[in-house]
């Protein structure tokens, strides 16, 4: 999900220093930038969780309603926190200056504000750990809405707050080739966890539509990783652009981009999603063909990235789609 990347601290170049920020909303500007608010794609796996409830949460629509809306506001908190850390290690690293310097002009600088030198690292660690401890207090809170609370939620959500801050901070589970795992598993948790909250259970279709909310950051992640693979190599961080061949790298993202059709196929085939939810996720998988072909065959890997976030907001939409139409039809 975010730009940076991660591994262990070395003393980085001397970023520029452009003016500081001079007001209140300057201020915020800056820490929205570092939490990465306008990247919001993790955010909307629980409008899908939610598609799914309320049509049939009846009288207890209202507390449905609060639990996802106390939710989503501890997940924008931890993942803030999660970025923020992710933008500390980044620089500390010197990946970060290396993949936001001269020689990549497409990357805005000013959206790593400690290479900016908008923010120092005291600072962005003081919004990190704020934003960690208020989305713990938040997740406690849903808990404690929750109708339902079988044991596989609230151990998911312990272990959700803990591993989210060990991305790229503390044990840096990215820095030991757990990236791309990562980025699903974490996309899988924050639909499935809402819902096992409201209605004590996972059926096999939103187990699907939980991984496939997972593929939408990893399938933009990827992509970020071929771009900034120099970054990578230079100090250390094993994604899999990074340890393999240009070749190499281009069949992982090739059969990522399968497996995710085939994830909607045999849901479909096997009775576990409704028939027409292939032909309804089509127009996604056919912009994710696309992707591939922008970022492999015309070579404009950053083009193809961006494609990668229009492909996540359009199976979000779909799969919303499919919930509200099961609730409607039976």
């Amino acid at each position: 999900m975010t730009d940076s990347t991660l591994t262990t601290t070395t003393a980085p170049a001397a970023p520029p220093a452009p003016p500081a920020p001079t007001t209140a909303g300057d201020r915020l500007r800056v820490y929205a930038r570092l939490g990465k608010l306008d990247v919001y794609d993790y955010y909307l796996g629980t409008f899908i969780a939610l598609a799914a409830v309320l049509p049939a949460a009846g009288t207890s629509a209202g507390r449905a309603a609060a639990l996802f809306g106390v939710f989503l506001v501890a997940q924008v908190l931890l993942l803030m926190a999660m970025t923020a850390f992710d933008d500390v290690t980044g620089f500390r690293d010197g990946s970060d200056i290396t993949n936001y310097g001269p020689d990549h002009p497409l990357r805005n600088v000013q959206r790593k504000p400690l290479v900016a030198g908008t923010l120092t690292v005291p600072e962005a660690l003081r919004f990190a750990w704020g934003c960690a401890v208020l989305a713990a207090l938040l997740l406690a809170a849903t808990a404690a809405l929750a109708p339902h609370r079988p044991a596989w939620t609230t151990i998911g959500l312990a272990v959700l707050w803990v591993v989210t801050l060990q991305y790229s901070y503390g044990v840096k589970l990215s820095y030991h080739g757990f990236q791309e795992l990562y980025l699903v598993a974490l996309g899988f948790a924050l639909v499935i966890l809402p819902y096992g909250m409201a209605t004590g259970q996972a059926t096999g279709f939103l187990l699907v539509q939980a991984v496939l909310f997972g593929f939408g950051p990893l399938m933009f992640g990827v992509y970020s990783n071929t771009n900034d693979v120099d970054g990578d190599r230079a100090v250390g961080r094993p994604t899999v652009a990074a340890l393999t061949s240009e070749r190499g790298n281009a069949r992982f993202i090739g059969a990522l981009s399968l497996a995710e059709f085939l994830t909607i196929a045999t849901a479909g085939a096997t009775g576990i999603a409704p028939w027409w939810f292939v032909p309804l996720m089509l127009p996604a998988s056919l912009l994710r063909l696309r992707q591939y072909l922008l970022g492999f065959r015309t070579g404009d890997i950053m083009r193809a990235r961006r494609t990668g976030f229009a492909v996540h907001r359009l199976g979000v939409v779909l799969m919303i789609a499919a919930n509200l139409l099961l609730a409607f039809t039976g």
